[in-house]
């Protein structure tokens, strides 16, 4: 299987299965000297883990990360990083009756295309417990931003027709509510619609937003590795991510270029501002020194209980009724998948762009003993 490695320099490479023994991720490129540890990531992958309430997976996983290589004396020492997370609760036997039929809205048909035979078991790679390693990675980049000032911040901004009042926005709330929505009441409103989807044998999706702060102007490459489109790769990747928006995003089809383009002026401290960021943060595809805004659409878990029209890889229509333990809905645990792999973009582009020019890179090798 090709396409599990993502990056350029800051590379990652993520491996196993939901059902296997375990699951984890391999980085390369990682500079020295980065104070790291399991607990630190551990924090990131707490927010991601199964079971933590009522609107998560039942499924008991620890999710406990190791560190493998990479590490020594609590930092990273230039060589690959190794993390690994165990499987400790698979239950492989509430797949078994799936074993030859396509379930609705899963990669199930597209898998035994291609290969031929597919892992049925929670779905195997295409399974969403493969985030676990990218959330892992997505520690250490977000460790290596912190040294940079850089900082990621990801929320709900809406569960299917309800969506977070900035009125009422408290960044600070977000983690006071099962759906880490910064509006006490919209998660209230949100938490009616989980119960009477779940009480339907059914789910429901939403929007994530992250939001960047900290990054400086000129990250990114102006042809095929944007920022906004390396940043798009990297969250469309993401399993039930089925659309990405920057800034003002598809409403800037409604307005004129007067009101779309971002006026710019220097501010009392002789700093580069601008009036609006309908850019989202990035122009021709650069940072442009403001906040980096984009806001990713999350389909619905497709694994539900109740009856549902498909076919069998024998060519026969068939019923099926998904058992087993699964979301009514992914958007809350994935909001730390969203910043794992933006972070870990921005790492990415970050190192690129350190030889963007020859003083810099004259400023480095000066430095050299």
């Amino acid at each position: 299987m090709a396409g599990s490695i993502y990056g350029s320099i800051f590379k990652i490479s993520t491996w196993g299965e939901s059902h296997g023994k375990g699951i984890g991720v391999v980085i390369d490129g990682c500079p020295a000297g980065i104070e790291i540890s399991e607990e630190y990531i551990q924090k990131d992958l707490d927010r991601r883990k199964p079971g933590i309430n009522k609107y998560t997976t039942q499924r008991n996983e620890g999710d406990l990360v190791e560190i493998l290589s990479g590490v020594f004396e609590g930092k990273t020492t230039g060589t690959p990083i190794s993390l690994i997370i165990f499987n400790k609760d698979q239950k492989s036997k509430d797949y078994s009756e799936i074993s030859k039929i396509f379930r609705p809205g899963h990669a199930d048909f597209g898998f035994e295309s291609k290969y031929g035979f597919r892992d049925y078991r929670g779905g195997g790679r295409s399974s969403g417990r493969e985030t676990a390693a990218r959330v892992a990675a997505g520690a250490v980049a977000r460790k290596i931003l912190e040294y940079l000032g850089i900082e990621v911040i990801a929320y709900t901004r809406a569960i299917g027709n309800i969506e977070i009042d900035y009125d009422n926005f408290n960044i600070n709330e977000r983690f006071d509510n099962p759906f880490v929505m910064p509006d006490l009441k919209a998660a209230s409103e949100a938490e009616k619609i989980l119960d009477d989807a779940m009480l339907e044998k059914d789910s429901v999706g939403g929007i994530v937003q992250c939001e960047i702060f900290g990054v400086k102007a000129g990250i990114g490459e102006p042809v095929f590795d944007k920022l906004d489109s390396s940043l798009a790769k990297a969250v469309l990747s993401i399993g039930a991510v089925k659309g990405i928006e920057f800034g003002l995003g598809f409403e800037a089809s409604k307005v004129r270029g007067s009101v779309n383009n971002d006026q710019m002026f220097i501010d009392k401290d002789n700093k580069i501002k601008k009036v609006s960021n309908n850019s989202g943060g990035v122009l021709g595809g650069l940072s442009d020194g403001s906040d980096i805004v984009f806001r990713a659409v999350f389909k619905p878990t497709p694994s539900i209980a109740r009856p549902q029209k498909t076919i069998s890889n024998s060519g026969q229509n068939v019923e099926i009724q998904i058992k087993g333990r699964h979301d009514p809905i992914v958007v809350a645990r994935a909001v730390v998948v969203v910043e794992a792999m933006a972070a870990i973009t921005l790492v990415d582009l970050i190192l690129s762009n350190m030889c963007s020019r020859i003083e810099y890179i004259k400023n480095y090798y000066a430095k050299l003993s």
